[in-house]
């Protein structure tokens, strides 16, 4: 690859570079030692100096330097990994540029022409490329291309970014480089010789933490099904560690869930996922928990300032976020302050005159009458300026919709969602809201914008729509709050289904989830049926996340989160209990219903003030609480409480590391569900099955990881909605891969052509796609099965599929899969053919080889003259006008040559060598264990093959 030219001191690079070709101005040389077979100490301690420093020779051992003439000074303008590509470069110079530079009289003009050609290239090879979207394009397509040189995945595998670490075998640390992509995360070193690498699918980690050990204090753990491997001396560990848990949070939702829990926008396409872009949805989404603001949400802007705040009579400091509709500030210290401006109460933004008391001044007018005033405002102008841009799109947007005017509030800290929201706030919060400003605060902290016609549209389309959502919510309907006198009469019933109704109309993917009526039942006591509605949704879809959609995966991720915040904050109880997970049960109760089925009511409502007002932190924080406070009856330990708080940050993190588990124990389940209907119908062993479905479940994900691009098809091909056995299923070009790594006899040439007939005659549904169930049960034939059952199976392959033959009958092609009436059908003489070819090419390669070609020479003799004879008696009966039955209907009419299976069963059995060969025990562990190793590399060089020619 050409290289931006960088100086090179000669007299001092000799030592560990080798001349491999040379004239007036170029040089090509090699890294010493790299190719030489004895292993000499030189190239080796090379090699382990170029991993510590990760120097571009040590990944491309081959470089071109520019030289001047009678100057010490060259230049790199070229390195590659294969000498073939360094002499493609060569060739290139020579063709194109030394002839050129012979005529330049100043040799200085020498150097700035080659640098400028050289820096053409390289413009060229970037643009549209992906190193064109990273800060420094040229140090990042270096990295690029060491990435792809050394772990050979597609250039589809788009690299993210890279660390330097140690990676620890035991008590040995290996320093080298970690990888991470979209799909992976890859190690690389060398040293001494010694060459460690491996490539970790983000699809395989099931767990993912921080860990101090007697050797290291921080290190990164990364936990999968069948291993364990610990990372250390980062130079900036929380951020890697960060990387890695959004990465592996993104491709497990994307890749295990199949759109069941939404991502970001920008998140959806591989394509747009750079570090630069994970670090600002990081930041979103740690703005959306602290303010619980819509999911749609975008951030635009990021400034440090300070707010005047009236109730203290000074200026706080803190950090100012905009997004696409809200004015957003938070104290440095969260929770000390914040403040909360929809841009749709916005009446004005204006740059006030700078003083030394108030530097760079903004004051926001809103609707109520008030303003607030910002300072120390970093580039106020362009913040400014944008602000009033979006504030303008946005009024005329919503110049239509009437906007709600606030009353006086509390005449220190105003009235409705732009109030400040203090410690003096929270206190009122927790002592309870008064009953008459309830329903009118929930509101407010929940910031909910008028949608005018919108609910009672929505109860106007569900009305007569029956489904398994409204038959659940009927159900459910006297279950709610059944002691209060609201839900004792129709009128509040009522009021309860059309909400609970309405919602799932609005949103099927969640649709009706038990414990949303009792939520929304205690909605209703407050709020007015529209609000409620509205109430619900902030609820479902902004507050609560992925709480109620079809796998309730929010919640379980709250459950594993909540545990490790016990193991935390509650030490004693902690060692007290080892096993948390049976809390589980009682806390998902908490969490899923506010406490509101749990605590008394009057209690319970207190608790839903606390939620609209901090959020899902309020919860957990009063988990915490309820078991400290009664810690000293379970394990008589104490603590001051103070250590309970959480903050969002921290809360946000722990939520994206433990979905992760929560998904995978969901992977487990399916596994195991999975193995237990289809083993009843195999001999398989249970190891080998598992290990079937593990091979299985990869090549379904390689295919999404590099496939054609084709991502929507893709995803078709697993839905958790469906039965465990169907959940992942393989299409053709999946199926082959598999078949080539799993087959006991591999037909050389004639390979393709069977794997073809035999995923059409798997697919008996015509779906093009392979379900595990079906491809084990065809696995189980060729491994398990009796040498008739084998021979049937490779006898139905040879049944020619036909759309006329499909509809002449029972006794035709469409029942020829079923065992009982495969005798019916019978070979043409050309069908037969092309099973003894399937038979002589399954014998290449094996000890009795000779043997087995004359066993089959013989039988398929035998056989035709079995066929000749049958042809000649069918003849003889047509010509003197006989009819024969049913079964032989087609040949007759054709007069054609046929032999049936049991005719080619007895044939076969005439011949012990291929008797021999087809009762011979076959081990599948050991084809499972090769294909482990070769599955992933294999599928990777055939989708890059496929790619480039394409």
């Amino acid at each position: 690859m050409w290289l931006n030219p960088e100086e090179v001191l000669l007299k001092n690079a000799l030592k560990l570079w080798v001349t491999e070709k040379s004239n007036d101005f170029f040089i090509l040389q090699r890294r010493r030692g790299h190719g030489d077979s004895g292993g000499k100490f030189t190239g080796l301690l090379v090699g382990a100096l170029d991993t510590v420093l990760d120097s571009n020779a040590r990944v491309t051992p081959f470089r071109i330097l520019l030289q001047v003439p009678g100057s010490q000074v060259s230049w790199t303008i070229a390195c590659g990994a294969a000498v073939e590509d360094m002499n493609r470069h060569w060739d290139w110079l020579v063709q194109n540029l030394l002839h050129s530079l012979s005529v330049f009289e100043n040799k200085e003009d020498v150097a700035s022409f080659v640098k400028g050609k050289v820096k053409g290239l390289i413009a060229e090879e970037v643009r549209g490329k992906q190193a064109a979207q990273e800060e420094d394009p040229e140090k990042f397509r270096e990295v690029l291309l060491k990435f792809e040189l050394r772990f050979g995945l597609p250039s589809s595998e788009k690299l993210v970014t890279t660390y330097s670490c140690c990676c620890w075998k035991g008590r040995v640390p290996r320093h080298g480089w970690l990888y991470l992509s979209i799909n992976h995360m890859a190690f690389y070193s060398f040293l001494l010789g010694k060459e460690v690498k491996f490539v970790i699918p983000w699809v395989e980690v099931t767990r993912l933490e921080q860990v101090s050990t007697g050797l290291m204090t921080d290190m990164v753990r990364v936990t999968t099904r069948r291993r364990q491997r610990d990372f250390s001396m980062f130079l900036s560990l929380d951020e890697a560690f960060g990387v890695m848990g959004q990465l592996a949070d993104i491709a497990l939702r994307r890749l295990l869930d199949s759109g069941g829990l939404e991502l970001d926008q920008v998140l959806q396409q591989s394509s747009n996922i750079t570090k630069r872009v994970l670090e600002e949805q990081a930041l979103r989404a740690y703005v959306l928990a602290l303010f619980r603001l819509p999911r749609a949400e975008c951030l635009q802007e990021v400034a440090l300032c300070s707010v005047w705040t009236p109730h203290a009579r000074c200026h706080t400091a803190g950090t100012l976020y905009t997004t696409d509709s809200y004015l957003c500030f938070a104290s440095r210290e969260e929770g000390h302050c914040s403040l909360l401006i929809p841009l749709s109460e916005v009446i004005s933004i204006e740059k006030a005159e700078s003083t030394s008391l108030l530097p760079n001044p903004v004051i926001v007018s809103v609707r109520s009458k008030k303003a607030f005033q910002l300072i120390e405002l970093q580039d106020r102008d362009s913040l400014v300026d944008s602000l009033m841009s979006r504030l303008r799109a946005l009024q005329w947007k919503h110049s239509m919709f009437h906007k709600r005017l606030w009353d006086d509030h509390f005449s220190a800290y105003g009235r409705g969602v732009h109030m400040f929201r203090t410690e003096k706030i929270q206190k009122l919060v927790a002592m309870g809201i008064p009953e008459s400003l309830r329903g009118e605060l929930w509101m407010t902290f929940s910031e909910l914008a008028s949608h005018p016609d919108y609910y009672s549209g929505l109860v106007t389309e569900s009305i007569g729509h029956s489904s398994l959502a409204t038959e659940e919510i009927e159900r459910d309907l006297h279950r709610s709050l059944p002691d209060h006198p609201a839900f004792q009469n129709v009128t509040g019933i009522a009021a309860l289904r059309r909400v609970l109704t309405a919602y799932a109309h609005r949103n099927p993917k969640i649709g009706y989830c038990q414990s949303m009526n009792i939520l929304a039942s205690v909605l209703l006591l407050y709020t007015k049926e529209e609000e409620a509605f509205w109430l619900l949704v902030a609820v479902c879809e902004r507050m609560l996340p992925d709480y109620f959609n079809r796998r309730v995966i929010g919640a379980q991720v709250d459950q594993s989160v909540f545990e490790e915040l016990i193991q935390e904050r509650l030490p004693e109880l902690a060692e007290h209990i080892p096993d948390l997970s049976p809390l589980s049960s009682l806390s998902l109760s908490w969490f899923l219903t506010l406490f509101l089925s749990v605590l008394p009511f009057r209690s319970a409502v207190c608790v839903v003030d606390c939620f609209f007002f901090h959020g899902i932190k309020a919860i957990f924080q009063l988990g915490l609480a309820v078991l400290d406070a009664n810690a000293a009856a379970l394990c008589a330990s104490a603590d001051d409480g103070q250590a309970l708080m959480i903050l969002t940050g921290q809360l946000e993190r722990l939520r994206c590391r433990h979905r992760i588990q929560v998904l995978q124990a969901h992977e487990d389940i399916t596994k195991e569900n999975a193995l237990r209907v289809v083993t009843p119908d195999v001999s398989l062993s249970p190891e080998n099955l598992a290990d079937v479905y593990d091979l299985f479940k990869t090549e379904h994900f390689i295919n999404l990881y590099w496939g054609d691009g084709s991502t929507t098809v893709a995803l078709q091909h697993h839905d958790p909605g469906q039965p465990y056995v169907e959940q992942y299923r393989v299409d053709r070009a999946q199926f082959k891969s598999l078949y080539v790594l799993l087959v006991p006899w591999l037909c050389g040439l004639h390979t393709d052509t069977v794997a073809h007939r035999t995923f059409t005659l798997l697919d008996q549904d015509r779906d093009l796609l392979i379900t595990f169930r079906k491809f084990a049960g065809w696995l189980d034939t060729l491994y398990c099965e009796e040498l008739n059952e084998k021979i049937r199976l490779l006898y139905r392959l040879h049944i020619p599929p036909g759309e006329k033959e499909l509809n002449q009958g029972p006794n035709k092609r469409s029942l020829s899969h079923n065992k009982g009436i495969i005798n019916l059908y019978c070979f043409l003489q050309r069908e037969f053919i092309q099973f003894c070819k399937t038979l002589y090419s399954m014998f290449h390669g094996n000890p009795d080889e000779n043997e087995l070609f004359q066993a089959i020479a013989t039988v398929t003799s035998l056989v035709l003259q079995i066929g000749e004879v049958g042809h000649r008696s069918r003849s003889e009966v047509s010509s003197e006008g006989g009819a024969g039955d049913e079964s032989s209907e087609r040949s007759e009419s054709s007069s054609e040559w046929t032999v049936s299976y049991a005719q080619i069963l007895a044939s076969l059995l005439t011949e012990q060598q291929l008797v021999n060969f087809f009762e011979k025990p076959l081990d599948l562990s050991a084809k499972v264990a090769v294909a482990k190793v070769k599955q992933y590399h294999e599928r990777a060089g055939l989708l890059m093959l496929q790619q480039g020619t394409s």
